[in-house]
């Protein structure tokens, strides 16, 4: 029978509507039930291309014997990707407890949502020397009924300490924390294989440009060594599909080979802005190679037929992970012929051995010379001939904050490779997000599934969408994208911000009150709300002049700079906003009758961070003007005329653009 997940949205949530075990999701019924019936609460927190979540659903919660078990609680499932806000509140208390954290997520806690127990992922009994859930389950029966003031009164201490979890420490925005980050990721640099640490090894593309802006700003050669290492080894590895395009979550080894394979959708996003910048830089076009097949992964597969992009894919299928991915000689040589069989699996590493569970994982590691064309008939054979196997889950969840990351990249992967696939499809997402992402209150929405948009929006959704229409403002010049985009940045000041302690809430001021506030400050997978926030409010306060947008963004340089005084190298993508800040600036305004040629060349080739650009044409004036109401005074005119000024200072008009000093 199903449990009260039946009628849910959430792909995660739907692989459990016929476990056995009586499934609430998230909401009042689950707590009353837990008062009513004087019992604790079991919340399990995971999403639906999580493979553990998968072993850990097999294992227990489709198990009868687990279930019987589990009738001692009020048990709630959710999916983190739809409810970050009670992810980050749980999860936090996890790192607290055991000094780790992951998914799936397991909590126990009282009716009134006090946590007195966190781990991750448990196996159904016993095994080398790790707590099986069946005995952990008994034991916390047992202390529930015996032994509750003790549960009760860890409950209220780790609730006490959650509370003040967040520092309001301030600080000052200045170059030395950007040595200390650099100097920080120089010491963490793998120099042979590239990326930060040991395996399990993360993309963390966001670090990545954070050393380009260093290179570029700092004169710092090494920097960008570091970068261009990382970047070609993740292509050449098992990470990045060598036959579809794209990148999966993480290697599990040191040299990229060995993925986990799940494809998530921010990764390959922001990997195809790090993979463009470094293009602009270095003019290699290995890396616009990589940054279009990335591109070319998510309209592929991964785009909704009415514009949204969806979270991602699986790594099982046929519940063995990889499986799909993975190759014999001898189905390479089924799909393409004995000949062109035995040249893929000497330039892609494909061997009777295999390097993975027997098969092998394409990789281009070790390998000169190049590999075969994207475009090549015969890699596009091979896609086929995987297609046709048993198809990866496909989270079809369309998240705001990930959509806002995808259409930045796909409207600079427009620019930058001269393509309009990827701009009209960053156009399409947003015409998406406008019509079936926001209420009649113009309040945005966190997810939309099935014809059903649902969940506040929280400080993610409004920073990122609104970098997002900063990229197409860029792109295009259409007043209308820089008009929302300072809309919904004061929505985003209005509702999250912390007026008394500074930064960002995760969730706005009139949100569904947790046992705590999340407000989250340092990079993970994905750079965070308060990171992105920084960044639109200096993006804002350069273009509109406007005194708010500055004063908030030195507020939030201030808070930002005292969370990442400690280890700034977590805090990357906020040291981009604050190296806009501090590094030299250039303000150009141009007029004109069209959107002059040279301006979009010059874009395209190069990655013009420390530029801030307006377009006035006779056409948008007064609406720019409401915008940036500095520019009321500049003319409009018929042919390009342009104003640059830079640290204050403000250059004489200029008709010809070469005559420009903008690097």
């Amino acid at each position: 029978m199903p449990n009260k997940l039946e009628n849910e949205r959430s792909p995660y949530l739907l692989q459990h509507k016929d476990n056995p075990v009586s499934w609430y999701p998230w909401g009042e019924a689950a707590f009353e039930k837990a008062k009513s019936e004087d019992k604790p609460i079991f919340l399990s927190i995971g999403y639906s291309t999580c493979h553990w979540c998968h072993v850990m659903a097999h294992e227990s919660f489709e198990d009868s014997e687990v279930a019987r078990l589990l009738d001692d609680y009020v048990c709630i499932k959710v999916d983190r990707e739809e409810r970050p806000d009670i992810d980050a509140v749980y999860m936090a208390v996890c790192q607290a407890l055991t000094g780790s954290g992951g998914w799936p997520l397991t909590i126990f806690m009282t009716p009134e949502q006090k946590p007195f127990f966190a781990g991750t992922y448990f196996p159904k009994e016993n095994r080398y020397g790790r707590q099986g859930l069946m005995d952990l389950l008994r034991q916390v029966t047992l202390l529930w009924k015996l032994e509750r003031e003790k549960l009760l009164e860890s409950s209220e201490k780790i609730t006490a300490v959650l509370k003040q979890y967040h520092s309001a420490a301030s600080g000052e925005a200045d170059r030395a924390i950007l040595k200390k980050a650099y100097q920080q990721l120089l010491q963490t640099f793998d120099p042979v294989w590239g990326g930060f640490g040991g395996a399990p090894k993360f993309p963390t593309p966001h670090n990545l440009l954070f050393l380009m802006r260093m290179y570029k700003a700092e004169k710092m050669p090494e920097a960008l060594q570091m970068v261009e290492v990382t970047l070609k080894h993740m292509a050449n590895g098992g990470i990045f599909d060598q036959i579809g395009g794209g990148f999966s979550r993480y290697s599990t080894d040191g040299r990229w080979l060995v993925p986990h394979f799940e494809k998530m959708l921010y990764d390959n996003a922001l990997l195809i802005l790090a993979y463009l910048e470094a293009f602009q830089l270095t003019k290699n076009p290995f890396y616009a190679d990589i940054a279009k097949r990335t591109a070319d992964y998510i309209l592929e597969e991964l785009t909704d037929p009415e514009g949204g992009f969806y979270c991602g894919q699986d790594a099982d299928s046929d519940g063995v992970e990889g499986k799909y991915y993975l190759f014999t000689p001898d189905e390479v040589a089924r799909a393409v012929g004995k000949e062109d069989g035995a040249e893929f699996c000497r330039l892609y590493n494909v061997t009777e051995r295999g390097n993975f569970e027997g098969k092998s994982i394409p990789n281009r590691i070790g390998q000169t010379g190049a590999g075969w064309n994207a475009d090549d008939p015969r890699i596009k054979c091979l896609y086929e001939f995987r297609k046709a196997r048993v198809r990866l889950h496909l989270d079809n969840k369309i998240l705001l904050s990930w959509n806002g990351w995808t259409m930045t990249a796909l409207t600079r992967a427009g620019l930058v490779l001269n393509d309009s696939r990827y701009t009209e499809a960053a156009v399409k997402a947003q015409e998406f997000i406008s019509a079936k992402m926001a209420s009649a209150g113009s309040r945005l929405f966190l997810r939309y599934c099935d014809g059903e948009a649902a969940h506040a929006g929280q400080l993610d959704d409004y920073a990122v969408y609104t970098l997002a229409l900063l990229e197409l403002y860029r792109a295009s010049f259409e007043a209308g994208y820089l008009k929302e985009a300072v809309f919904r940045a004061k929505q985003m000041m209005d509702l999250f911000e912390d007026k008394e302690d500074g930064g960002y809430y995760l969730t706005a001021h009139d949100a569904e009150a947790l046992i705590s506030r999340p407000k989250e400050t340092y990079d993970g997978a994905i750079p965070s709300g308060n990171a992105a926030a920084e960044l639109v409010l200096e993006e804002l306060a350069s273009l509109t002049g406007e005194t708010p947008f500055r004063e908030a963004a030195d507020r939030q340089h201030r808070f930002m700079a005292g969370q990442a005084v400690e280890y700034p190298a977590a805090h990357c993508f906020a040291l981009m906003a604050m190296a806009k800040s501090l590094n030299p600036h250039k303000e150009l305004i141009a007029t004109g009758s069209g959107i002059p040629k040279e301006l979009l060349t010059y874009l395209r080739e190069h990655p013009a961070q420390d530029l801030s650009i307006l377009f006035k044409s006779a056409e948008n004036e007064r609406g720019l003007a409401e915008i940036a109401p500095f520019t009321a005074s500049y003319p409009a005119s018929e042919d390009p005329m342009w104003y640059l000024c830079e640290n204050g200072t403000c250059h004489a008009p200029q008709t010809d653009f070469n005559q420009l000093n903008l690097s």
